[in-house]
């Protein structure tokens, strides 16, 4: 019976260190998403691009209400995210495929992860599929 409650005060004790780290960080988190290539072919603009994420991404389940939590900037051809609060890289990317569907860009475009904090717009391969067809 002793080492059972010996046992629950360590766990006690280790969630309430675990529960003090998390309050005490304030982790700013910073998104980059390049959209170089197809800005530099003239088939999308950035501008707008940066318009729809500010138009559209939810804080507190509320489209519009970024304040100061989250901030979008645009240097160029590269957007660049930066939060405050928790803000899922997935749902950058979730954002970024909309805006190409409303923009009918989906069939040329997809969006890639090149590092752990960036999204890149590539181009799909279709040189490639077009010589294994030729293979074939």
């Amino acid at each position: 019976i002793v080492t059972g409650s010996i046992m629950v005060a360590a766990v006690k004790k280790v969630s309430a260190k675990a529960a003090k780290g998390t309050t005490a960080k304030a982790k700013t988190l910073k998104f980059t998403i390049d959209c170089s290539q197809p800005v530099d072919d003239g088939i999308m603009d950035a501008a707008s691009f940066e318009k729809f994420l500010q138009d559209r991404l939810k804080v507190a389940g509320k489209t519009g209400n970024l304040g100061s939590n989250v901030v979008i900037g645009r240097e160029k051809s590269k957007l660049t995210v930066t939060s405050e609060i928790a803000l899922s890289k997935r749902y950058l990317k979730y954002l970024s495929k909309k805006y190409l569907k409303k923009q009918q860009l989906r069939d040329w475009l997809h969006v890639v992860a090149n590092n752990k904090q960036s999204y890149e717009l590539r181009y799909y391969n279709i040189h490639d599929t077009e010589q294994d067809e030729e293979d074939e």
